[in-house]
């Protein structure tokens, strides 16, 4: 006999999986933070008061000491899981044999964005018959490492730890273990209950929300959402994945800084059971300068600004070090220091560890964030509105940084741990870096040292088109002196260095379907014929894929282009989300959603639309 209720639950209820496959979540947020809801009704990845916080909710990196929030129906039931139409409210839907429950999972959205209150909603509603529901809270703060108090309160409870409190509130009678809080209720057709999750900052009060305050909250959330969504201006084939897209995009911004994360968790594995598990909740200067190109693609011109204003509040050029005057991520405060630690008290989701916190790759060189970045500083003052004086100094000032190092071997745009090369993309990018600053400083009659800027923009030019192809291969190649391919040159065409139909891209083109494609998925290179410094394989790249669709675009290959893409549609998960990578089983793998594939779903609907007219 166990003397654990929630074990004598799990046991009652039978056999249950301990990890959700990752595509079985669902995201929701209030632009400060995430939780992901998985489809069985359980929060189990939660970081709370911001992106990068440690996890009150962290069962999705281990299911016994992690944390989590669950509510489901006491009984086996069916489950939903679908948004709220234009919205990231979520709603798991329960269906047994003669009911149907549903819970409403969101976090308001609005002002409170703006006073860094922060409150997590789970609405639970009878639709049909009648339904018994269980609720267990279990909070595990810092990533399960301190212990917490619970002070129970009239209307709910006290969640008391080091440095953060929350307090749990419902329309429901809670009871508490010393630990956890449970609840189980039951409601006839047209009932609800409402439990309410709050950081509690200052007093220890109680917010309390009733079922008419969840309501309001709800249908202003719902408002805030499709008021937001409104001003897209695509119109195209995918209008559903492209805004489920920017949706998510949206979600990954850090209201009070305009910071985009490259993905809201960490350590889940591009590998089961590997070692390549990384922290992804900082901002990577080339995730989010594709984000930005992304979503002026769109008309979100005030996302891109904010953005700008990232860049030039937390992010001044801060001289000449070993990783250039950028480094490659920052925090979503614009903080520099990442380190990286590991978390071995923490098993990994379905036992991948090292579970990791910070990112050591903070420290690498990537000469390409300059060429993404000053292409999106490019586009924004195109399609949005000029630069600055002094953002126009600064720009200056990077483009001549990337004169005098361009041709340096760095760890490229995969972040490899296997040794500096002399990458391709790399090549590629510091060309995107002075050529678009030429751009700009002409159109705008900007004062520049454009004899210098135009030699190096040639001479890398010539560079990359006389050692960056391969006779023996016929395609351009990942880096100087090898023969190994890599899906990053499919940028080349995409950022206008090479023309969509030239002969030799044409033959690369070729070459990487050959060797990297498998049924429209893409793979980023063969990490047996260019070792990487990590143990294992890895699944498909999925911006890598999308990029492929547009490469077949601009070279005219359209049916080719459609059926790549809708192929990759198809391995989106039951919201439209992805993660990084897909695997071999056609399963998400790799931190999710991640906000690479995301933008460069948009690009290639973007794209191909244009060109099917």
């Amino acid at each position: 006999m166990t003397s654990d209720p929630a074990e004598a639950e799990r046991a009652e209820a039978g056999p249950q999986p301990r990890y959700l496959p990752v595509a079985e979540h669902g995201l929701i947020g209030d632009l400060h933070s995430v939780a992901l809801v998985g489809t069985n009704g359980t929060i189990d990845w939660y970081c709370c008061p911001s992106f990068d916080s440690p996890s009150v909710f962290g069962a999705l990196l281990d299911a016994d000491r992690g944390g989590s929030f669950q509510l489901a129906t006491a009984s086996p039931a069916r489950t939903r899981q679908f948004y709220v139409p234009d919205t990231n409210v979520l709603l798991t839907r329960f269906y047994t044999g003669d009911a149907v429950g549903e819970v409403q999972d969101f976090m308001p959205v609005g002002p409170a964005t703006e006073t860094a209150d922060h409150r997590l909603v789970r609405r639970v509603l009878c639709v049909r018959g009648t339904m018994t529901f269980r609720a267990r809270v279990s909070p595990r703060f810092d990533y399960g490492r301190r212990t917490h108090t619970v002070d129970e309160r009239d209307g709910g409870v006290l969640f008391g730890s080091t440095d953060l409190s929350l307090s749990l509130t419902a329309t429901v009678p809670l009871r508490c273990d010393g630990r956890d809080v449970q609840a189980e209720f039951t409601l006839v057709e047209g009932d609800s209950a409402v439990f309410a999750l709050d950081r509690v900052r200052g007093g220890a009060e109680l917010r309390g929300c009733s079922g008419t305050q969840a309501e309001e909250l709800f249908d202003a959330t719902v408002t805030y959402w499709r008021r937001w969504l409104s001003a897209s201006r695509y119109r195209g084939r995918w209008r559903e994945m492209v805004h489920r897209s920017a949706l998510t995009l949206k979600l990954l911004t850090y209201a009070p800084t305009g910071a985009i994360v490259a993905a809201p968790t960490t350590s889940l594995p591009e590998q089961p059971g590997g070692e390549r598990n990384w922290d992804y909740r900082f901002v990577w200067i080339r995730d989010a300068a594709f984000c930005v190109y992304a979503l002026l693609r769109l008309g979100f011109t005030s996302e891109a600004a904010a953005f700008m204003n990232f860049l030039a509040q937390h992010i001044p050029p801060a001289g000449d070090h070993p990783s250039g005057p950028l480094q490659i991520m920052y925090g979503i405060d614009g903080r520099t220091d990442l380190a990286e630690e590991e978390l071995p008290h923490l098993e990994g989701y379905e036992g991948a560890s090292p579970v990791r916190i910070g990112n050591g790759a903070a420290e690498q060189l990537q000469l390409d964030i300059y060429g993404e970045l000053i292409d999106s500083v490019y586009l924004y003052d195109k399609w949005a509105e000029p630069i600055s004086s002094d953002a126009w100094e600064g720009l200056c000032g990077l483009v001549d940084w990337v004169c005098d190092h361009w041709d340096q071997p760095d760890e490229g745009i995969w972040e490899t741990r296997g040794g500096r090369k002399k990458f391709l993309y790399s090549r590629l990018m510091c060309w995107v870096a002075v050529e678009r600053a030429i751009r700009m400083a002409n159109r705008r009659g900007l004062p520049a040292d454009r004899a210098r800027w135009e030699r190096t923009r040639d001479d890398i030019y010539r560079r990359i088109m006389q050692r960056g192809w391969s006779t023996r291969r016929r395609a351009f190649v990942q880096h100087e002196d090898d023969d190994v391919l890599d899906a990053a040159v499919l940028m080349m065409p995409l950022a206008k260095i090479i023309a969509p139909t030239d002969p030799k891209w044409l033959a690369t083109l070729d070459a990487l379907g050959e060797e990297l494609v498998s049924d429209s998925l893409v793979y980023r290179y063969d990490p047996a014929a260019s070792p990487d410094g990590l143990n294992g394989e890895e699944g498909t790249f999925s911006i890598c894929s999308f990029w492929y669709v547009e490469a077949l675009t601009r070279a005219g290959r359209l049916d080719d282009a459609r059926m790549a893409f809708e192929k990759m549609l198809t391995y989106a998960n039951h919201l439209g989300l992805y993660a990084e990578q897909i695997g071999v089983a056609g399963d998400q793998q790799g931190n999710f959603p991640q906000a690479f594939t995301h933008l460069a779903l948009i690009s290639a609907a973007v794209n191909l639309d244009r060109a099917l007219g």
